[in-house]
């Protein structure tokens, strides 16, 4: 029995707007796969921004998947519809992933308000997979009310959870060494939100006191981020966590902010689909005397330095097009 044919476009774009699960899928796989994905966002662009975006983005092992699945809960009982996209880290040699975020969260799985997807960085720097702009886009567009990205615990490249999301819980606990050297690497810088999570253990104290600490020494932030302790399996402080995310975005609606933080992210995502096409264009280039494989292999040699093979394949990309239409 031969496999039932793709969906097209306008399959796609009527199932995201009817809030049909299977459809919304089969458009965050074609996202992931970059298969149409011009034409899908082009159709549905229009109805975003609707959404309530959050973030949620901490070191591995801080428990996010749990406390995305509280939040979700949290929401669901307030009669909102919930899309979630958790980034999974992926094998830098087979692209592979765990994805196993839909075991953690098995308690709202089923939940026909609810929707569920885990992505791949494949190899994405930032923390954040190429399509998980377009996943929340495409979530937004079918009426979700919240979408939640919770993001691959890597450290500093966490803040690219910016380009995507409006409000940023980071997600701390103690005990996974000098907490203050997290500060340190930039992530805390932003945060809307801090969340110390599994807060029954020994030292989470000394954590929220630092985090306090920090907030004192740069008190020009126009907005203050509160600390909230948690214990996520038996849902303390969730409800808690969640005020304050809707508190940061009851500020925004009224702030500056808001305009700026649009700004950045519009600007953050265009950058980053200008160097994806860039990067593909190069290495799609037929090999040639001048190309790609050849630049490689110059500076393998030690014939080229990287900074002249690059400078020549990029006034080469920028040319060759004029050229074409002349």
């Amino acid at each position: 029995m031969s496999p039932a044919p793709a969906p097209g476009t306008s399959e796609l774009v009527a199932g995201i707007f009817a809030g049909d699960g299977r459809r919304i899928g089969q458009a965050i796989s074609a996202a992931e796969s970059g298969d149409g994905v011009p034409e899908l966002s082009r159709r549905i662009f229009a109805k975003t921004g609707r959404a309530r975006v959050l973030g949620l983005t901490g070191p591995p092992g801080a428990g996010k998947s749990t406390l995305a699945l509280k939040i979700a809960q949290t929401y669901r009982a307030r009669g909102q519809k919930v899309g979630i996209v958790a980034v999974d880290p992926s094998s830098p040699f087979t692209g592979g992933a765990i994805l196993g975020d839909r075991i953690r969260m098995s308690e709202i799985y089923t939940d026909p308000g609810v929707f569920i997807r885990s992505m791949a960085t494949r190899g994405t720097m930032g923390g954040l997979a190429r399509a998980t702009s377009d996943a929340v886009d495409i979530l937004d567009a079918a009426g979700f009310d919240v979408v939640l990205v919770e993001t691959v615990g890597v450290g500093q490249d966490e803040v690219d959870i910016i380009r995507a999301a409006e409000t940023v819980a980071v997600v701390l606990v103690p005990g996974l060494g000098d907490d203050i050297q997290a500060i340190k690497a930039g992530i805390l810088e932003i945060a809307d939100v801090f969340v110390v999570n599994k807060s029954d253990r020994e030292g989470a104290d000394r954590t929220a006191a630092e985090l306090s600490m920090m907030l004192d020494l740069t008190p020009g932030r126009p907005w203050r981020p509160p600390i909230v302790r948690t214990v996520a399996p038996r849902s303390e402080g969730v409800a808690e966590v969640v005020e304050a995310m809707e508190s940061h975005g009851r500020w925004l609606s009224t702030s500056p902010e808001a305009g700026l933080r649009a700004v950045r992210r519009a600007k953050a995502r265009l950058l980053a689909l200008l160097e994806e096409r860039f990067r593909r264009t190069i290495e799609s280039c037929t090999p040639d005397s001048d190309g790609f494989d050849e630049a490689i292999r110059r500076i393998r040699e030690r014939r080229e330095d990287p900074y002249s093979a690059a400078a020549r394949l990029f006034e080469r990309l920028t040319r060759e097009p004029a050229a074409e239409r002349a």
